[in-house]
């Protein structure tokens, strides 16, 4: 249950690498906790006070009437005041490292920890008194109540309460610690594993779709390309994949891809339609005005290619969890930071359903089921590439000229990161043409040309992302060569900023 926290998805994702599946709900969502499918409910951090006056609540008791309960730092502190407990301000924020002692050893959250372990804070309250019928586990020097228990009968199933977080690297045992949770307290089976995805979601897709025929997008990425196999495996050559050149793409993808996927015996149509796009983008410089744009023509390229067909009834869309997870928002109406150009319905015009087989998964999930179902490194390993692809690296306004010298630079950086062996090293790499022009000397003559920002960055699944280390040699020859190769850009800049609080993308 999501109250906020900025580590919600690092718990879900903990939790899947014990294969054990876990999704995240907002607190307030009506849940029956009464499904057999439910085995336990974990009560996230938050960035907000229990002692607010618009503190975001739950039920507690009602979960506990069914499911075995662990809280986490705002859920620890919910639990403790819904109870009787007192929660206060805390003096100062307690952030960072701190010392765990173990004050009862054979408790099974405790299993295998060592009587004292470094746990990470980040909190402005602080739990003074417990409810009646809970004890303390473990405490810190400086907060007497870190880990705290129901007594046993107390509720029809037990809590369990952490007052730091045990999902973030920093807690160097909190793996044991949720390990113990859904192994000792919630009884799970630990048999949620690539393969066992697969065979239950092509399980799904044969009763879901039956004999209907299918169009999904494709883009030559890996979450396109998985969610296609799958779609294979259950409905055959029922699936038409459509993968479209919008003008937006790298350089000579179209036709790299287009031969990469007869490799693997999917029916895929090319479409060219690198005019409409570009025509229908020519002068527009604001980034979500762009994505409307690109999601407008998407929809019409489908359209067009589903008319084309008899029988189509659904359309397939690589959508994977934290497009999910960023769509949605634990108290109404979050602020756009991006529009996701496929998460939501369709519009009714063109009467199409909807199928997203990789919904629950997140990015390194899809890749290791990508590796399950046989896909070539070149699919599986390959870098991340946005939906609007040149158009959202093409700062300011779109023009065909500047996609093209962005595509060219492009094309440098990323040859030069696979021949030097760092391709593979790095997450997502791409270059981005700023608006701006600048004075260079070229030989005897002055310059005044565009600039282009190099962006490499290491990270698992997008969430949060850090620069790449990329060696200063590596980088000189890589400016080098776009400079001399690029006529139109003479600077070349490389991006050192982490998500959050950038983002991965420029626009």
């Amino acid at each position: 249950m999501d109250f906020g926290s900025q580590y919600t998805q690092l718990i879900a994702r903990r939790l899947r690498e014990l294969n054990v599946y876990s999704e995240i709900q907002p607190y307030n969502k009506k849940i029956d906790y009464s499904d057999p499918k439910i085995k336990a409910v974990i009560l996230s951090g938050s960035p907000f006070s229990v002692n607010d006056p618009n503190m975001l609540d739950t039920n507690v008791q009602e979960i506990l009437e069914h499911k075995p309960v662990l809280g986490i730092c705002y859920g620890a502190q919910l639990t403790a005041m819904k109870f009787g407990g007192k929660v206060e301000r805390s003096a100062k924020r307690e952030y960072g490292k701190a010392q765990l002692d173990l004050l009862n050893e054979e408790d099974s959250i405790l299993k295998g920890l060592s009587k004292q372990s470094q746990v990470w804070m980040s909190h402005g309250d602080t739990i003074k008194e417990l409810p009646e019928g809970f004890v303390i586990l473990a405490k810190t020097d400086d907060i007497p109540v870190a880990i705290f228990k129901s007594q046993e009968g107390k509720f029809p199933n037990p809590i369990r309460c952490l007052q730091f977080h045990p999902e973030v690297t920093h807690t160097l045992e909190g793996v044991t610690v949720l390990d113990n949770f859904i192994t000792n307290i919630a009884g799970c089976s630990k048999n949620w594993t690539p393969n066992s995805f697969i065979d239950q979601t092509v399980g799904e897709l044969k009763t879901q779709l039956g004999d209907d025929k299918v169009i999904l997008g494709l883009s030559g990425g890996v979450d396109s390309t998985v969610a296609a196999m799958l779609l294979h495996r259950a409905i055959g050559d029922n699936l038409t994949g459509i993968f479209v050149d919008n003008g937006l793409l790298r350089k000579n993808e179209f036709q790299e891809v287009l031969e990469d996927y007869k490799v693997l015996g999917l029916n895929v149509e090319g479409v060219d339609a690198s005019d409409k796009f570009l025509n229908a983008l020519e002068g527009i410089s604001d980034p979500e005005q762009k994505r409307k744009v690109i999601g407008r023509v998407f929809i019409e390229v489908f359209e067009e290619a589903s008319n084309r067909m008899e029988g189509v009834k659904w359309l397939g869309q690589g959508t994977i969890y934290p497009d999910v997870i960023e769509s949605i928002s634990v108290k109404g109406p979050s602020a756009t930071i991006k529009s996701h150009h496929n998460v939501g319905g369709l519009p009714d015009r063109l009467n199409l359903k909807l199928v997203e087989p990789l919904r629950s998964l997140f990015k390194d999930e899809v890749r290791e089921v990508g590796r399950n179902l046989g896909l070539a490194s070149s699919f599986v390993d390959r870098h991340p590439f946005p939906g609007p692809g040149m158009a959202i690296r093409v700062l300011g306004t779109l023009s065909r000229d500047r996609i093209k010298l962005n595509q060219e630079a492009d094309h440098i950086f990323i040859s030069k990161l696979k021949s030097s062996g760092w391709y593979d090293k790095v997450w997502q790499a791409g270059t981005i043409l700023l608006p701006v022009k600048s004075v260079g000397v070229m030989g005897d003559e002055r310059t005044y040309e565009y600039t282009i920002a190099l962006r490499s960055v290491n990270s698992s699944d997008g969430m949060t992302a850090e620069w790449s280390k990329l060696p200063y040699e590596l980088l000189g020859e890589i400016s080098n060569e776009i400079i001399n190769n690029v006529r139109g850009i003479n600077r070349v800049t490389y991006d050192i900023s982490t998500k959050p609080p950038a983002t991965i993308e420029w626009e």
